[in-house]
């Protein structure tokens, strides 16, 4: 698909691929630009997003933690690129970095909307344990079905990449949680 969309319609687009990505629609990968010009929206979003939760409650004038939007900031940041890199390391042992960018793509908007649908529903005052779990299962959905219909991997594969995501995400904590300071409750795997 060529990048001559504006950001705005690029996104609602990117909204139609994730839920169509939710739904498990073979067509999802219609909504999204998958190639190298599709990145850069998808990087912004992402981004945008992340700026937004990290410091929207300090600017909103909501007492937080001292350091704790940068901090959240530079760990979101951190665990986003460890888990690009353990997907791209994935991606290379099976000889198919071929999906790396249409990976990003989708991933990219998929973390950026359902980040914000994840924010709005708490901010109605959902309850957060409800609201986190149905989002932790809804991501997990999601990132299946873009493994296995952008990327296209049979579902042995398709287990190795969602692991990719999880081990680098968890390499993160371990790695740039203690340089935060966070405390090592919060870095470490629950029980």
């Amino acid at each position: 698909m060529a990048n001559s969309r504006t950001f705005i319609e690029e996104g609602l687009a990117a909204g139609r691929g994730v839920l169509a990505l939710l739904v498990g629609d073979r067509k999802a990968a219609r909504y999204f630009d998958l190639g190298p010009g599709g990145l850069p929206g998808s990087l912004i979003a992402v981004l945008g997003v992340e700026l937004v939760v990290s410091y929207g409650p300090a600017l909103l004038g909501l007492a937080g933690r001292s350091g704790g939007a940068g901090m959240g900031l530079l760990l979101g940041l951190g665990a986003a690129a460890m888990q690009a890199g353990m997907v791209w390391l994935f991606l290379s042992l099976i000889r198919r970095t071929d999906g790396f960018v249409p990976f990003m793509v989708a991933d990219f908007w998929a973390s950026a909307l359902l980040t914000m649908a994840w924010v709005l529903l708490l901010m109605v005052g959902l309850p957060p344990l409800f609201v986190t779990t149905a989002f932790a299962v809804v991501a997990l959905v999601v990132e299946v079905n873009i493994a296995r219909l952008i990327v296209t991997l049979p579902p042995l594969q398709i287990a190795g990449l969602v692991l990719a995501q999880l081990l680098g995400g968890f390499i993160a904590l371990q790695l740039i949680g203690p340089l935060l300071g966070l405390p090592p409750e919060m870095a470490a795997v629950p029980t």
